[in-house]
């Protein structure tokens, strides 16, 4: 039981005075550029699908 006691206070020290966390702008800064990116990347996706898409279609309808 002391062990888990041990490992509990030593998360606690890091979580409070070792980790550097985000401001508020960071935070809102980094959750806007991963927005952006995966919104970017869904429709890059979404264009590929499509091209495969008509030539999965092209090649159907000539055979």
């Amino acid at each position: 039981m002391e062990k888990l006691k041990n490992i509990w206070s030593t998360t606690v020290d890091e979580l409070l005075n070792k980790v550097t966390w985000p401001t508020w702008d960071e935070l809102v800064q980094g959750t806007v550029v991963v927005l952006v990116a995966s919104i970017i990347f869904a429709l890059v996706i979404y264009v590929i699908d499509l091209g495969f898409d008509n030539i999965t279609r092209l090649l159907y309808n000539l055979f």
